[in-house]
Order: structure tokens, then sequence, then C-alpha cells
């Protein structure tokens, strides 16, 4: 589930998240967001600005979701399987933005079970294996003990 606001429009949904700046601790801004910035980054929902969200497919829900979590000026994103039940050229935008998020400063916490779309936005893994840490290290650690066939892992 989304939960975006399926009678309100892609606009009203944004601004349903509307928050005041926040700062960090040593009185610096934290990102801020403008609907405006926000279209301009998810092209999708700028061109259905008045679209109702229930209307939507569900990548560009799960656009929507991400912008109107934005629209909070958030510290910390929290993406709980972004990519799943997601077209691939969604997937693809998706990954795009994650990045660019992280170019902005914003801290990102992604849950993914999709590997390839994990290997595209991440910096560090974590692989949790019948609730267990079965790997903590870089991406790029974790890429070379697939690669070497590492089955400890279970990817």
């Amino acid at each position: 589930e989304r939960r975006i606001f399926n009678d309100l429009t892609v606009l009203e949904n944004l601004e349903v998240g509307r928050q005041p700046p926040r700062r960090w601790a040593d009185g610096s801004l934290a990102s801020q967001w403008t609907v405006d910035e926000l279209l301009a980054f998810f092209p999708n929902l700028a061109a259905m600005p008045q679209r109702a969200g229930g209307q939507m497919s569900g990548g560009e829900q799960q656009m929507l979701t991400v912008a109107r979590t934005l629209m909070g000026n958030p510290y910390l994103v929290l993406l709980d399987e972004p990519s799943e039940g997601v077209a691939p050229v969604i997937v693809e935008q998706m990954a795009q933005m994650i990045v660019q998020l992280k170019q902005r400063g914003v801290s990102i916490l992604l849950c993914e079970q999709n590997l390839h779309f994990a290997r595209l936005v991440s910096d560090r893994a974590y692989v949790l294996e019948k609730g267990a840490i079965a790997f903590a290290g870089s991406m790029q650690a974790l890429i070379d003990e697939e690669r070497a066939g590492a089955k400890r892992i279970g990817v």
C-alpha cells in the first residue's frame, strides 16, 4: 500500500505533505523541497498535476509517495522495497531519483530484495538471513563476494 490519497490530485497530495524547514543540530538548514522542484525532479508527476492519485499506475503512485515524503523536508528517507511491483522503466527512473537525492545530501535507508536495483543506488549493504546479519560491508564488497560465488551470504 503506497498510502497516497486516492481522491486527491498529485498537487493536493504534495501539499498534504508540506512541513516547515528543518535545521541540523548545528543550526544549518536541512534539504528543503518545493512543489516546483519536485515536479522537475519527477517529470512523470509534472505531466499529470491534476490527476487523482487513484488513477495513477503503481510506479507513478510510488513516485508520488516519495515526492510527498520529500515535502516534509526529512532528514532521512526510509524506502521499503520501492522496486516491488513496478515496471522496469520506472525502476530505472527511481534508481536515478535515489542517486540524485543522495547527491543533494538526503540520507536514505533502503530495504530491497532486488539486488540489481540495490547495486545501482547503495553505498553499503547488509544482508539479513533468518533475522541475523550474514553480510555487512560496502556494496562493492558484496558484489565481489557474489562474483566469487560466496554462498554463505545467500545472494
